[in-house]
């Protein structure tokens, strides 16, 4: 008979090793993708269209893949082709860089890259088997891996300029590869086939409130991942200073990791749901309306221990808890698809389709995007399982 998911020792810094150097790659490249698309030339439109490609891809890709997964049982092998396919297609950047190229290049590394991460949630949360609450403790290396990666990027380019992105690109997906041969083979029932059909568990009440708060939710986040380095270059501040503004936000973001498990259990995914999406409409609220106060611009930056770490990891427990054993990869690829995919696609656009009508107004829509998504989850987020 097989051992219980989670019975054995957790192979901690491979598991967190993996989150470091992935979640680098979005520290390293997406703050500064609008610097150096704006230097090639291209408009706002463009460049909001462009960020929306890999948004777009997340619709689809992680629930191909994590099909795949859920059937086949096989979440190890797809990490690692993922990984090395993303490596290959980002290389086609060197190549060229005008508007239809930059497109192909763009859908071709994220349909690959996208499909990794639901199947490393799956298989983390598959050696922590009774104790998902440590999952915060595994997870806020992807944080530090961001960090680390968005100064010193940030620093490079102060230096070198913006025209060393692709390389820093590069590099950057070629350790994502590395860190995915490292990876132990999952427990034995994450590598079981017991696919489930999503469909069931997603028509339920609460995992449609969950699906359109994160969504709403995502497409305030779009004008930021978009345009915040652009809008903050405008105001005076260096790409070092931006990059240190972007790294404040995930240094509050770790520190809530830490004590998540604790925050979970204490107050319930309910309202650390409800919480999250307070907190971020008065996060939009303020860069859009404080940007040019350090302090008020520093203190924006640190709700996005709320905007997106606690509400992340407490949606990350709302799959686990409102979707069967064998549709967790489909549940985890679902919620990125529509929340981080749709939602943020659509943000992307609307915030570069707008932004000549300046950042107060896009981040004040954001806002109230976030008001209306709280108000959804107020009334759809009372199923018993989410208020433990």
């Amino acid at each position: 008979m097989s051992a219980p998911a989670g019975s054995g020792p957790i192979p901690y810094w491979q598991l967190s090793g993996f989150y470091f150097f992935y979640f680098a790659l979005l520290g390293g490249l997406y703050p500064y993708w609008p610097l150096y698309l704006r230097g090639l030339g291209f408009t706002p439109e463009q460049i909001g269209a462009l960020l929306a490609i890999p948004l777009v891809t997340k619709v689809v890709a992680p629930n191909l893949w994590s099909w795949l997964g859920d059937w086949s049982g096989r979440r190890l092998t797809i990490i690692r082709l993922g990984s090395l396919l993303a490596f290959l297609c980002f290389l086609g950047i060197f190549a060229g860089d005008s508007l239809p190229w930059l497109v192909l290049v763009l859908s071709g590394y994220s349909f690959f890259w996208n499909a990794v991460l639901p199947q490393h949630e799956v298989i983390t949360l598959g050696f922590l088997g009774a104790q998902p609450e440590r999952y915060s403790r595994i997870r806020l290396w992807g944080s530090i891996g961001f960090i680390a990666a968005v100064v010193g990027v940030g620093f490079c380019f102060e230096t070198w300029g913006i025209g060393w992105f692709p390389v820093a690109g590069a590099l950057l997906l070629a350790t994502i590869l590395l860190s995915s041969l490292m990876l132990p083979r999952p427990t034995a029932g994450v590598r079981e086939r017991h696919w489930q059909p999503l469909h069931a568990a997603a028509r339920q009440p609460a995992v449609l409130a969950f699906l359109a708060a994160g969504l709403l939710l995502q497409v305030a986040h779009g004008a930021y991942y978009s345009f915040i380095s652009i809008h903050l270059e405008a105001l005076g501040y260096s790409r070092s200073a931006i990059g240190v503004l972007w790294s404040v936000g995930v240094v509050a973001e770790i520190l809530v990791f830490v004590v998540m498990h604790r925050v979970l259990l204490r107050f319930g995914v309910r309202t650390v749901l409800l919480a999250s999406l307070l907190l971020a409409a008065l996060r939009w609220w303020l860069i859009g309306n404080w940007s040019q106060s350090l302090w008020l611009l520093v203190a924006a930056q640190s709700l996005h221990a709320f905007s997106f770490g606690t509400f992340h990891a407490a949606g990350v427990e709302t799959i686990r808890r409102l979707f069967g054993p064998g549709a967790q990869g489909g549940g985890q690829a679902l919620y990125g698809a529509v929340s981080f995919g749709l939602g943020g696609a659509i943000g992307s656009w609307l915030a570069g389709r707008f932004w000549h009508l300046g950042a107060t107004l896009v981040f004040d829509v954001a806002a109230l995007a976030c008001v209306a998504a709280a108000l959804i989850a107020w009334y759809g987020f009372r199923d018993q399982r989410l208020r433990d």
